[in-house]
């Protein structure tokens, strides 16, 4: 304003930062720093522990600024915080949550801003998932020109399998009952793959499973899933959310090398639950499980090497342990 005394740091460019946190994440070195210790413990919470996956032996470097934004929070209600709306331009990236929420992303420059707000800080599932791993996401694809993908992803020996199919086809299922049968996990729902070596690496941080699933589960089984804390997802659908690093799960120690692309049907499969696609076929699915992944550079390269390695539609059968066994006898055929 006209006569007012300009503020020292009006950007709050010099505010008293913490330790910052740094973590190896899709084949990227990630830098976290903020001034704000809960944000920071989000971090701890999404990163921590988590295998060291590299792509190239000169891993880019990203650095990530979290900022808390806002006055004190409003009581909370039982409906979701706002949801976020993206949009770019000028080589910028970005999404805004809400008042006082919002993601800034410069993927040239391998630099983000995170501000949270002290209403969203509230819902900790939403600004760690929404937020700070869309800005991670975001970054490591567009910085190495990866091909991103809703899918999930399980590995045996250094030996990968995309597991794909809309939501609610069963990939968590899959992806647990994987798990149990002494697999590779990956990534529970992104993916990330260089197109021209066709390494595949993700977050292995959390599963998301949900209730009625643990019928298919034993009793100790079920019993130990019970003990994770719920979240909420954005279509109202409640899930477990079980922290893989803290039960005798295997996680992908590297990038595993894709094999194959899996696509789940719902369809009643009998005895032959695991029937393999022509190229045609795999391409065309792609196509259609990926539209997002579809307009991204280096998708024919990406493509055309899946149409090589093959594709599969996996059939429900009487028990999702069924179709585990098969994908692990795949896996194990080349291995």
């Amino acid at each position: 304003m006209p006569g007012a005394d300009p503020h020292p740091d009006p950007f709050v460019e010099r505010e008293r930062l913490r330790a910052p946190v740094s973590r190896q994440l899709l084949g990227g070195c990630f830098h976290f720093q903020s001034a704000c210790a809960e944000l920071l413990r989000l971090v701890h919470w999404a990163y921590a522990d988590l295998p060291e996956h590299e792509l190239s032996v000169l891993s880019p470097h990203f650095n990530i600024r979290l900022v808390l934004n806002g006055a004190a929070p409003r009581p909370r209600s039982r409906k979701a915080p706002p949801a976020l709306t993206l949009m770019g331009g000028g080589g910028l990236l970005g999404g805004v949550a809400g008042a006082g929420s919002f993601v800034a992303l410069a993927p040239d420059q391998g630099g983000a801003m995170v501000a949270v707000s002290r209403e969203l800080l509230r819902y900790p599932y939403h600004a760690r998932y929404e937020l700070i791993e869309f800005a991670v996401f975001t970054l490591a694809a567009r910085a190495q020109q990866l091909i991103p993908l809703h899918a999930a992803c399980v590995s045996l020996r250094d030996r990968g399998l995309l597991l794909m199919g809309a939501s609610g086809a069963g990939k968590s299922t899959m992806a647990l009952h994987c798990l149990l049968r002494q697999l590779d996990f990956v990534s529970e729902d992104a993916v990330f793959v260089s197109a021209k070596s066709m390494l595949a690496t993700g977050i292995a941080n959390f599963l998301h499973v949900c209730p009625e699933t643990l019928r298919w589960l034993s009793k100790r089984e079920a019993r130990a899933i019970r003990t994770s804390p719920s979240i909420r997802r954005r279509s109202g659908v409640r899930k477990f959310e079980v922290d893989l690093r803290r039960e005798a799960y295997h996680l992908a120690a590297k990038p595993p090398q894709v094999s194959a692309a899996v696509f789940l049907s719902p369809r009643s499969g009998g005895k032959a639950l695991l029937r393999p696609l022509t190229a045609a076929e795999v391409r065309r699915r792609l196509v259609a499980a990926q539209p997002y992944a579809a307009a991204q550079p280096h998708w024919d390269v990406f493509a055309a090497n899946m149409a090589t390695l093959g594709g599969y539609e996996l059939r429900r059968g009487r028990h999702p342990q069924e179709g585990a066994e098969q994908l692990h006898e795949l896996l194990a055929v080349g291995a």
